[in-house]
């Protein structure tokens, strides 16, 4: 099982920013303790060619070009750089290089991605590009026919992704989110389940438990996208769900479970996190990292 980082493509943020980037670097020295020699892996750039096969040519030259308007830097939530741009490909190609690793190996992982705001035309709320929407329409340029299923548990909609695959007849979307939280006008994925402010662990699980095997008999998946948010914590900033870290795993598990039971392959992405101390999101997405390895090195 290969894990893909691209936590060294530091950007410069101005002071008192709000996204916490250091979280990147921060996870791959937690979770590089437990793998094997080998494992982690630097992510390879997404080229310009791979990214327009699912996001306009127009903005793609923009983000790489550095002609972002101030309005779509606004929107993405961080200025352009040089870095910015660069992370931007390696994140996409983090995910990219995590899929043919899953069809070979069964499982794999980014230690970033999971940047589901991002449409084909702007980017939106931390996300440039959307590497799930990417990844599928890669593997499908290549020739791959086979079905997608994404399991969006971060605690915001994955508007990005549900739009960007909506016409695409063998990817299916699931986003488990918070109800009033961002996006605040939000789009449809195939299922969404919306949870009022102050869910615990049992209601999150509850409904969670009850969708998730309806959610794969009707994808009927041979590749699953986890965006593994670690923003439902109850100490996360942007959250406003109450789950704590055994809460998280458990979410973890029940995907992973099904993932086994259907013998899908997996593709994981760790999306959101914003604790107030972000050795908490650490913890929490290293927790992910962790239970997948020991299920599928």
């Amino acid at each position: 099982m290969d894990i893909y980082y691209s936590d060294h493509f530091v950007l410069p943020l101005p002071d008192g920013h709000r996204f916490p980037m250091q979280k990147y670097a921060l996870l791959r020295e937690a979770v590089a303790p437990f793998l094997a020699p080998g494992v982690l892996c630097e992510a390879p750039a997404a080229t310009a060619a791979q990214l327009m096969l699912a996001h306009d040519p127009c903005y793609v030259e923009a983000v790489l070009n550095g002609t972002l308007s101030a309005r779509q830097q606004r929107e993405i939530g961080f200025p352009w750089s040089p870095q910015m741009a660069e992370r931007a490909r390696r994140s996409v190609g983090a995910t990219l290089a995590a899929c043919q690793s899953a069809l070979r190996d069964g499982a794999s992982a980014s230690l970033a991605g999971g940047t589901h705001h991002a449409f084909a035309e702007r980017g939106a709320g931390y996300c440039v590009f959307n590497d799930t929407a990417v990844a599928v329409a890669v593997l499908q340029a290549s020739g791959w026919r086979g079905n997608v299923l994404v399991v969006d548990l971060d605690v915001h909609q994955g508007d990005g992704t549900a739009v960007m695959l909506a016409h695409n007849t063998q990817a299916f979307t699931l986003s488990l989110h918070g109800e009033k939280n961002f996006p605040f006008r939000k789009t449809r994925s195939d299922w969404d389940i919306e949870l009022p402010d102050g869910s615990e662990d049992e209601a999150y699980l509850s409904v969670l438990g009850s969708m998730l095997p309806m959610v794969f008999a009707q994808a009927a998946p041979e590749l699953v996208f986890y965006l593994a948010g670690a923003d439902a914590l109850a100490c996360d900033r942007l959250g406003r769900l109450q789950l704590s870290h055994a809460g998280l795993l458990a979410r973890d598990q029940m995907v992973f479970d099904c993932v086994q039971q259907h013998g899908a392959k997996l593709v994981i992405s760790m999306a959101g996190g914003y604790a107030h101390d972000i050795a908490d999101t650490v913890a929490a997405q290293a927790a992910t990292v962790r239970e997948a390895y020991r299920r599928w090195a």
